[in-house]
């Protein structure tokens, strides 16, 4: 099987689109947590910040994500996309679409 560039393109477009998706709308869960106790209860509060941590984590893993797309980018126009970066063997398109930016098979992934 030869890889399709146009739908690992695609793919890759796709992914981007719902990561700004995400980060759109978690940017208010993402802001500063007011310090006002009369407006918010002490438990309240350290819920929010609790909620924006996760948030800000979840924002972090996005923006890793961001960084793999760019690199599949790369690879797709070196040549290198849906190989293995181990075994060098082909990755299954099953896996690809499910992880466009996957740089191993599942035997080597695991």
């Amino acid at each position: 099987m030869t890889i399709d560039a146009e739908k690992a393109k695609r793919r890759l477009a796709e992914k981007r689109a719902e990561i700004g998706t995400h980060r759109a709308m978690s940017a208010e869960a993402r802001a500063p947590v007011e310090l006002d106790q009369v407006a918010v209860g002490r438990l309240s509060r350290m819920d929010a910040m609790q909620q924006q941590a996760m948030a800000e984590a979840a924002e972090r893993a996005r923006a890793r994500d961001l960084v793999r797309i760019e690199m599949a980018e790369r690879r797709i126009a070196s040549g290198d996309y849906g190989y293995c970066e181990e075994c060098g063997e082909e990755i299954p398109d099953g896996r690809l679409a499910i992880d466009p930016m996957a740089t191993r098979c599942v035997g080597c992934a695991g």
